[in-house]
């Protein structure tokens, strides 16, 4: 007997199982991206991953822990960029579930992946590594561009695997 498994009936069981499989997607892209996504122009390709709430609401706390791993493992600049990761995570998944919540169109989300990261970590990077936020900020703000156009891609392939909108 096969079932076939919706966002809608997912219980929470597999909710977890979806979630955690996200997560270590997310911690291995950035595994395999951290040479360029750790740099001055930081093209973080995992971000792409917080527009999938738009999809699925119940990402956005996994997609933020996502965030707050792969700075500890891998790159963060202590504490707030760690914590703050994670932070920015929640806020920009968190957008674009509500996004998708207003039934808004997939493309709108190009705009949190887009700006939330780029401006958000910029204003602990700016004093941690002692330059001007907006210079950092116009860095990030060309990883993220990239970023954000590769989750609207996602959310509409996505969108046909699972048959949703």
């Amino acid at each position: 007997m096969s079932m076939s498994l919706s966002i809608d009936n997912m219980n929470r069981t597999h909710k977890m199982i979806f979630s955690a499989m996200v997560i270590a997607i997310y911690v291995v892209v950035m595994y395999f991206t951290q040479n360029f996504a750790f740099g001055q122009y930081q093209v973080r390709i995992a971000t792409a991953i917080y527009a999938s709430a738009f999809l699925f609401p119940f990402l956005v706390v996994p997609l933020g822990l996502s965030n707050l791993l792969s700075n500890m493992l891998m790159g963060g600049l202590g504490f707030f960029d760690i914590v703050g990761g994670g932070l920015v995570g929640i806020a920009t998944a968190g957008c674009c579930a509500l996004l998708g919540r207003a039934k808004a169109p997939a493309w709108t989300v190009i705009f949190p992946v887009f700006l939330i990261p780029a401006l958000g970590v910029s204003l602990w990077l700016c004093r941690i590594l002692g330059l001007p936020y907006w210079v950092l900020a116009s860095s990030l703000l060309v990883g993220q561009g990239i970023a954000g156009i590769a989750g609207f891609f996602l959310v509409k392939a996505l969108g046909r695997i699972w048959r949703i909108r």
